[in-house]
């Protein structure tokens, strides 16, 4: 199969995961909707054009490599921002300004491997082109966490997805695959856009351990 291969580098990256306004954790991996959008950015589409953007997810399969770089360990950081008419837990307005935490991770790097499915609306070509030449400015989760490096790195013809990656350095890390029966052991994540406004669905995650990683990988 022909796989599209790209690569997310910053100096900090926010892939959000289940939030509210006082709280914005992020995942050690971007999650689905947070691709989409990037990619959706690339294509031009804008963030009101929900249909659009299920159908450019619904076009692809994506595995997920959090990269494994030497003495280039990932870490978390806390930032603080004052939220005017913050929602409340009720869907009402708070009067009062809050103390909103907001995470980042640093020195991360991710390789991602596109497929494209079967009756794609978006085809893999069209994708690569528009992430050579992006419509409006690509950003890692936020704005305030620009790229360092281009997003395409190549592509790639391999028997599956872990094959490609196998071909792409660094090669090793912990891997996040759509295929919820591959790897280690199962995640459950709630990043799949719905056509509701900030509404998504879950799905399954397979998480596979490379024989190479070592150091703590219970997150």
């Amino acid at each position: 199969m022909d796989y599209l291969i790209l690569k997310l580098e910053g100096p900090m990256q926010a892939w959000g995961t289940h939030t509210f306004e006082d709280y914005r954790p992020t995942q050690p991996f971007p999650t689905l909707s947070a691709i989409i959008g990037l990619l959706g950015a690339c294509l031009g589409i804008h963030r009101h054009e929900r249909d659009r953007l299920i159908d450019l997810g619904d076009s692809l399969e994506v595995t997920i490599r959090a990269d494994q770089r030497p003495r280039r360990d990932p870490m978390t950081i806390t930032d603080f921002h004052t939220v005017l008419d913050a929602r409340k837990v009720g869907g009402g307005v708070n009067p009062h300004p809050v103390v909103s935490r907001r995470e980042y991770l640093c020195d991360a790097g991710f390789t991602l491997v596109l497929a494209q499915r079967d009756a794609a609306v978006f085809d893999l070509e069209t994708i690569a082109e528009a992430v050579k030449k992006p419509f409006y400015t690509p950003f890692l989760g936020r704005r305030s966490c620009p790229l360092t490096r281009p997003l395409f790195e190549r592509w790639c013809q391999a028997d599956c997805a872990l094959s490609a990656l196998a071909e792409i350095s660094p090669g090793r890390g912990l891997v996040y695959s759509c295929n919820a029966d591959l790897g280690n052991s199962r995640r459950m994540v709630r990043d799949v856009p719905l056509p509701g406004h900030r509404q998504f669905g879950t799905r399954q995650l397979g998480v596979i351990v490379s024989k190479e990683q070592h150091g703590d990988v219970s997150k």
